[in-house]
């Protein structure tokens, strides 16, 4: 049986509070389920239909950093997709506002920015062109982001990842 679709991310972060608040603050994630003493809780982002998207787990506050990417081999990020450019320059205000973006790329046919989590995890936030977009400019790449330029070039609204990452 072929794998569909990411269901979830599991995180072990150092304060449960705290990463709730951020990813709920920054990303609209809603608490479903939340564990007794601080230990940990199950988090829905805004339109989905999953149980749950994002489960955060306390190890405490002597917790070291990942070390992934640096010193071992790990994971380097999850990416959530937003439905338009509107709301990817949204994101990124609150990214920009909580002190979290790190980054802004154009990969041709994905819009992202990356940002960190308050225990330093990283992930994306993109924004897809719809199929009927793509084309021999919008090959595979890394080059700075310019969001208004992609604004003005796709408009605020057009739905992305139609016929790529949600059904035509």
């Amino acid at each position: 049986m072929p794998v569909q679709r990411l269901n979830h991310a599991v995180l072990y972060v150092r304060d449960t509070a705290r990463s709730v608040a951020f990813y709920a603050d920054v990303l609209g994630f809603r608490t479903v389920v939340e564990l007794p003493n601080g230990a940990g809780a199950f988090l829905q982002a805004p339109g989905s239909s999953n149980d749950h998207d994002l489960a955060v787990f306390a190890i405490g506050a002597g917790a070291g950093d990942s070390p992934a990417g640096r010193s071992t081999v790990g994971l380097y990020h999850l990416a959530w997709e937003v439905d338009t450019l509107g709301e990817l320059a949204a994101v990124g205000q609150k990214l920009q506002a909580a002190g979290a973006l790190v980054g802004a790329s154009d990969h041709g046919s994905t819009k992202a920015l990356y940002a960190q989590d308050p225990d330093g995890l990283e992930f994306e936030v993109c924004w897809l062109l719809p199929a009927d977009l793509l084309g021999e400019d919008t090959a595979m790449r890394t080059a700075p982001l310019d969001l208004d330029a992609e604004i003005a070039r796709y408009g605020a609204d057009t739905p992305g990842g139609i016929g790529v990452s949600v059904s035509a």
